[in-house]
């Protein structure tokens, strides 16, 4: 009787053993469990903070960058630049990033165009320079060759059908800036893809504009000519071609407000009504409120 409690009580404490065994073989698998998910937790908000940190920190230098821009000389706002301030200010754009050789851009708005394309390509998104910095002499030819006529205008008319000569500076500037007030002269502004809105209005150049207006303000850009409102009732119609790197544009503008004067705004064909029609006021500082330093 004595052996069999003995042999009981063995079997009781190895039942207890095996069922400790087993609470502990499952702890240490629910424990390991745990810390492969509080690993991966972790490593997904880490993932998510470094993301939102990168964003927050380029939209920091960008606002930066801004507040730090000195007041650059009149002819580097007029697009009469000289070799040295083209050498010192421009970068040349790669070939594989335009759709054409010799254009150039400011190197600051280069370097951040470089990063919006590699954000874009990964998105399946192809993006294309079409036109970038112009000097006042590129811009005088653009000119001149649509008031003689050289050159048609959208509608497929021509300037020299229109007589009056500021309804004729009127038709040209919809999408045209007289020589010395294009935002291309501080090359901080480019086109994109298509110099045609129908371009953007549907299939691969929709989804183009779209990712541009969800993204580029990521990277310092913006569009200066939106649709017109109430924000924008004068100026240049819409132009969903082109984006401007504002933490350079925005500066330059008010620099522009400072130190130009219609004086200063000539050397071209019908240069005498830019007066008259308020081309500094109406089109230069009419732009969307977004490409503004506010």
């Amino acid at each position: 009787m004595g052996k069999y409690k003995n042999k009981n009580k063995k079997q009781k404490a190895l039942i207890m053993i095996v069922i400790i065994l087993a609470l502990l073989l499952v702890g240490s698998r629910t424990c390991r469990l745990n810390r492969r998910n509080l690993n991966s937790d972790l490593h997904n908000f880490s993932s998510e903070i470094t993301h939102q940190t990168n964003q927050d920190s380029l939209i920091t230098q960008n606002e930066e960058t801004m507040s730090e821009i000195p007041q650059p000389d009149k002819n580097i706002l007029l697009g009469k630049l000289s070799k040295s301030q083209k050498d010192s200010l421009l970068a040349s754009i790669d070939s594989k990033y335009a759709n054409r050789d010799g254009m150039y851009m400011h190197y600051k708005a280069y370097n951040a165009f470089l990063k919006m394309h590699n954000a874009a390509e990964k998105d399946g998104i192809e993006l294309i320079i079409v036109s970038a910095f112009r000097d006042f002499d590129h811009q005088k030819r653009i000119w001149n060759n649509k008031w003689t006529g050289r050159q048609v205008l959208s509608g497929n008319i021509f300037a020299t059908d229109i007589s009056d000569p500021v309804k004729r500076a009127l038709e040209i500037l919809k999408f045209s800036a007289m020589p010395g007030t294009s935002r291309h002269h501080w090359g901080t502004d480019i086109d994109i893809n298509s110099l045609n809105n129908n371009y953007f209005a549907s299939g691969r150049g929709m989804r183009e504009y779209e990712w541009l207006v969800e993204h580029a303000h990521k990277f310092g850009f913006c569009q200066p000519y939106t649709r017109k409102n109430e924000d924008r009732q004068s100026g240049y119609e819409e132009e969903k071609w082109h984006w401007s790197y504002k933490p350079i544009s925005s500066g330059y503008l008010k620099h522009f407000q400072k130190l130009v004067s219609y004086e200063d705004i000539a050397g071209f064909e019908g240069h005498e009504i830019a007066s008259q029609l308020g081309v500094i006021e109406k089109y230069v500082l009419t732009v969307n409120q977004q490409c503004l330093n506010q």
